[in-house]
């Protein structure tokens, strides 16, 4: 890592906003991968100064949320990673719209929807990603979407340039926005919800509370549902049908709880993890030919 760089670095973040050589288990829900070269968490205000001088000293860099969607490659990441995180997480409510920072956790701002009596986010209050994440890939779960809540979404470009995109304007579809292709960084989204009893908002965050308990496997760490859904069958499903239910590879498991989720049961490797995705991908579309695709985005060096 360039020393110079380094050196400019410091004169934006605090000492304990960056880390050098910081293994990514320890942000990835995976609990997998190797050292990232440098690892930041800016705030918002912060942030177009870091990628200036990212692209200053020609630095790569990749901006992550929670790491919940995230498989690390064993030998890390190279150049610097960006975590959108605490120091970028500010939350502000006027009347029945949410305003929120790209580093605020879904599920912190659907309970702070919930004590002001405000309705719409409660699909979201067990995703344990960060708001930015949830915009890159219109999140979602049992019926609801990011694309059902949002109004618009405040962008940084690749030129340092912020943009406001109206909910047309994302292009949100089944886990995907235009976010990715143009290289967009979330800075914060716009939420419109509606006034609700609260007894009935906290209902109902119980209600799929214990649904998410009794059927997923979170005792384990896992990036939460692996496979997309393929259009017309459930991922799990085929996967319990092609006889994977609890298929291992090293320290990686098809959960016997849920088959749709590859978890992290004994001290995985990612490449633990990426053998038994592929398996399971080859022996689906083998038996049924069916391709699954990955939730799960694969980043650094394997």
């Amino acid at each position: 890592m360039n020393p110079t760089f380094l050196e400019a670095l410091q004169k934006i973040l605090e000492k304990e906003q960056y880390k050098i050589a910081e293994p990514m288990s320890s942000h990835i829900t995976f609990r997998v991968g190797g050292n990232a070269d440098c690892y930041i968490k800016p705030s918002i205000h912060q942030l177009p100064e870091v990628l200036k001088l990212c692209k200053q000293y020609q630095q790569p860099f990749m901006v992550i949320g929670n790491g919940s969607n995230l498989l690390v490659g064993d030998k890390g990441i190279r150049g610097v990673v960006i975590e959108l995180g605490k120091p970028a997480s500010a939350v502000r409510i006027e009347e029945n719209k949410v305003i929120a920072e790209a580093g605020a956790m879904l599920s912190a701002v659907a309970r702070q929807a919930a004590r002001e009596g405000l309705s719409g986010m409660e699909f979201a209050s067990g995703i344990p990603g960060t708001i930015g994440g949830a915009v890159v890939m219109n999140a979602g779960a049992y019926g609801g979407e990011m694309k059902d809540i949002i109004t618009s979404v405040t962008v940084l470009t690749q030129e340092g340039e912020q943009k406001k995109l109206s909910l047309e304007e994302l292009e949100l579809g089944y886990r995907h926005s235009c976010i990715p292709e143009k290289e967009y960084i979330v800075l914060n989204a716009e939420l419109q919800l509606f006034f609700e009893e609260k007894e009935k908002i906290e209902a109902r965050m119980e209600e799929l509370k214990q649904q998410r308990v009794s059927k997923q496997p979170l005792e384990y760490p896992s990036a939460g549902s692996t496979f997309k859904r393929p259009e017309g069958y459930f991922a799990g499903k085929l996967i319990q049908d092609a006889g994977l239910r609890g298929f291992q590879v090293g320290g990686a498991q098809v959960s016997e709880k849920h088959c749709g989720f590859v978890i992290n049961k004994d001290h995985a490797t990612a490449a633990d993890i990426d053998c038994l995705i592929k398996e399971v991908q080859q022996k689906v579309e083998q038996q049924f030919g069916v391709k699954l695709e990955t939730e799960v985005k694969y980043v650094g060096e394997f």
